[in-house]
C-alpha cells in the first residue's frame, strides 16, 4: 500500500474513522458520549459495523473476545472521564493475556486538559502500566500516524493493547485526508530468526534428556504455531503440558497431551513438568499459578525458554538456554532434523500418573453436577464449540472437562482473572466467528457482572449460547474459605430467596426477549442442551448445580506439586 490523499478538508474524527477503514477494521465496540460524539457521527457514513454495548467494560471485553478468536486487532471506543475509566479492566485483561487491541478515547478540548474540566481524566496516565504504548493526539495531523502506529504496535512482537486519546477540538479540526500505511515508530524491533547455535543447543539438550516435557503457553497461539508444536511433539516424542492460555496448542485428545498444569491443572501435567529433567518452555511466562514457589518448580530440570519478549527470559525462572525469537520460526527449524529417543521409563511414569489420578468427579443422586454439564456440552458439540467462561469454579471446570481440539477455542481471562469477562467476550467471539457455535459457560456471580449485555445480544442479533452453572455462591472464594478458613463465610453466599435461587435468570433474559430454560436434574440435561444448541438466536440455560463441589485437583497457594489435593 502507498500513501493516498483526498484534498477535501474533513473533520479529524472522520479522518480517524477513514484510517480505521484503510487498516481493514470491520467492527468496533463503541459507546457514545460528549467527547466521542464526533466519532459516532463519522461512523454513520462508514462501512465499519458499530456494536453498541450496554457498558463500556462490555465493549472492552467484546473487543478482547473478537481479537482472541480472529487473531486480528480488536477495537473499542469510549468518551472521556467515566467512559474511558470503565474500559480499564478490559485493557488490563488484554495486557495480561497479550491480546492485540486498539482503544480510542475522546478527551476534553486541548485548552481544558489538566484543568479538572467536566469528565476529564488522565487516561494516558491511568493506563500507562497496562498498555504497550499510548498516544495523546494534540494535532490533527498526527491522527493518521498515531492510529497506524497503534495497530502496528498492538499486533507485532508480543501483542497487547495500545491506547489513543484524541481531544474534541482535534476531532473537529478540518484538514485533507492523507493516508500513509507505513508505521513511523522508532526504535522498535521485532526479534528475528533464531541463531543456528541456539537450535543446535536445544537439539543437544533433548538428545541427552531422559524425561523431557514441553511447556506450551499462549505465545504458541499468538504466533500461530500450534501445527508446528504438535509436529515437534510427535517428531521428538515428547509429552506436552499447556497453560490455560496455551489450551489448543495441541489437541487434548492427542496421546502426547497431558492437558494443562498449575493450581487446578491435571495431576499428571503437574507431575510431568516438575519431574522432568528438561523443560522446553515455549511462549510461557512461568507465572505463579503454574510454578508455586519457584525454587521448588522443576528443580532438577534444565530449562529451555523460547519467547518473543526478551523481558520474560530469566524473569521468574532462570533459563539454561534462553532464546528470543518467533516461536514458530524456532519450531520450524527444530522440526527439520528431529532427535528421537526411546524413553520407556518416562512413558511408564506418565501412564501411571494418568491411571492413578484421572480428572474425575463423584456423581450424587439428586444433584446436577457442574462437571457433567460441561461434559454433556462437549459431547453434543463434538468438542468443536468455542467456549468462553467467566472467572471462578465454572472457569476451571470448563477448562478441565471440555476436550479442546484447536487454538483460539478456549477464551479465558487467564492473567487478570476478570469476573464479568465471559458474556461480553463471547459476544465478541461470535461476531468474529459467526459460523462457530460460541458458548459462554458462566457462574451466577460472574454472569451478573455484565448481565446487561443481554441487551446487546438481542439488539445486534448475536446468537451466543449461555450456560450458567448456578451454585448461589462465589464458588471459588467459598472453596478457599472451606479449605483454609474453616468454612467461615465472608460474603460469598449469594442467597436463596423464597426457597429458590435468586435471581431468576430465565425471567431476566425474557425481559430482553431472549428465551431460556432452567435445569434441575441430570435427567433433563441432554434435552435442555439440545434445545439450546438448536435455538436460532441467543439462549440461556440456568443450571441449578448448587454448592457441593470443589475444583480438584488443587495445589494450595504457596505449596508445591507434591502437596496437590485430589479430594
Amino acid at each position: 500500500m502507498t500513501a493516498s490523499q483526498d484534498n477535501t478538508p474533513i473533520k479529524g474524527a472522520q479522518i480517524a474513522i477513514k484510517t480505521l477503514e484503510k487498516l481493514g477494521v470491520d467492527l468496533i465496540f463503541a459507546y457514545p458520549g460528549g467527547q466521542a460524539i464526533e466519532f459516532h457521527q463519522a461512523m454513520k457514513d462508514s462501512s465499519i459495523r458499530v456494536i453498541l454495548p450496554r457498558h463500556e467494560q462490555g465493549g472492552a471485553f467484546g473487543a478482547d473476545g473478537y481479537a482472541r478468536v480472529s487473531g486480528k486487532t480488536g477495537v473499542c471506543m469510549a468518551t472521556s472521564g467515566p467512559g474511558a475509566t470503565n474500559l480499564l479492566t478490559g485493557i488490563a485483561d488484554a495486557y495480561m493475556d497479550s491480546i492485540p487491541m486498539v482503544i480510542i478515547t475522546g478527551q476534553v478540548g486541548t485548552q481544558y486538559i489538566g484543568k479538572n474540566a467536566f469528565q476529564e481524566t488522565d487516561i494516558i496516565g491511568m493506563t500507562r502500566p497496562i498498555v504497550k504504548h499510548s498516544y495523546l493526539v494534540l494535532k490533527p495531523e498526527d491522527i493518521v500516524p498515531s492510529i497506524v502506529n497503534a495497530f502496528y504496535l498492538a499486533n507485532s512482537g508480543r501483542p497487547g493493547p495500545v491506547l489513543i486519546d484524541i481531544p474534541k477540538d482535534v476531532q473537529q479540526a478540518k484538514l485533507p485526508f492523507v493516508f500513509d500505511p507505513k508505521p513511523t515508530v522508532k526504535a522498535y524491533s521485532v526479534p528475528g530468526a533464531p541463531k543456528p547455535e541456539e537450535i543446535e543447543a536445544i537439539r543437544a539438550a533433548i538428545a541427552k534428556s531422559e524425561r523431557p516435557c514441553i511447556y506450551a503457553g499462549g505465545g504458541i497461539i499468538a504466533a500461530g504455531a500450534a501445527k508446528e508444536l504438535t509436529e515437534f511433539a510427535e517428531k521428538y516424542d515428547i509429552p506436552v503440558v499447556t497453560t490455560l492460555m496455551g489450551v489448543g496448542a495441541i489437541p487434548e485428545d492427542h496421546p502426547l497431551s497431558l492437558k494443562w498444569l498449575g493450581m487446578h491443572g491435571t495431576f499428571y501435567a503437574n507431575y510431568a513438568a516438575n519431574e522432568s529433567d528438561l523443560l522446553l518452555a515455549f511462549g510461557a511466562r512461568f507465572d505463579d499459578r503454574v510454578t508455586g514457589p519457584v525454587a521448588s518448580f522443576a528443580k532438577d530440570a534444565k530449562i529451555v525458554h523460547v519467547d518473543i519478549d526478551i523481558s520474560e527470559i530469566n524473569k521468574n525462572v532462570r533459563a539454561d538456554i534462553g532464546v528470543v525469537a518467533n516461536i514458530r520460526d524456532v519450531l520450524v527449524e527444530l522440526n527439520k532434523e528431529p532427535v528421537k529417543k526411546k524413553r520407556p521409563a518416562w512413558k511408564t511414569a506418565i501412564r501411571m500418573w494418568k491411571k492413578q489420578h484421572p480428572l474425575s468427579y463423584r456423581k450424587e443422586e439428586g444433584f446436577l453436577k457442574p462437571q457433567s454439564v460441561v461434559e454433556e456440552i462437549c459431547r453434543q458439540t463434538n468438542g468443536e464449540a468455542v467456549i468462553v467462561p467467566g472467572v471462578g469454579q465454572h472457569q476451571m471446570w470448563a477448562a478441565q472437562f471440555y476436550t479442546f481440539k484447536y487454538p483460539r477455542q478456549l477464551l479465558t481471562s487467564g492473567g487478570l482473572g476478570s469476573m464479568g469477562f465471559g458474556l461480553p467476550a463471547a459476544m465478541g467471539a461470535k461476531l468474529a466467528a459467526p459460523d462457530k457455535t460460541v458458548i459462554n459457560i458462566d457462574g451466577d456471580g460472574s454472569f451478573q457482572m455484565n448481565i446487561q449485555e443481554l441487551g446487546t445480544l438481542f439488539a445486534e442479533e448475536i446468537p451466543v449460547k449461555m450456560v450458567v452453572l448456578n451454585n448461589q455462591h462465589l464458588g471459588m472464594v467459598a472453596q478457599w474459605e472451606d479449605r483454609f478458613y474453616g468454612s467461615r463465610r465472608g460474603n460469598t453466599d449469594l442467597t436463596i430467596k423464597n426457597n429458590r435461587p435468586y435471581p431468576d435468570f430465565v425471567t431476566i433474559a425474557k425481559g430482553y426477549e431472549i428465551p431460556g430454560r432452567e435445569v434441575w436434574s441430570e435427567e433433563e440435561l441432554p434435552d435442555a442442551i439440545r434445545e439450546m444448541l438448536e435455538a436460532k438466536g441467543p439462549f440461556i440455560l440456568d443450571c441449578h448445580t448448587f454448592y457441593h463441589d470443589h475444583v480438584l485437583p488443587m495445589i494450595p497457594p504457596g505449596k508445591t506439586y507434591k502437596d496437590i489435593l485430589t479430594e
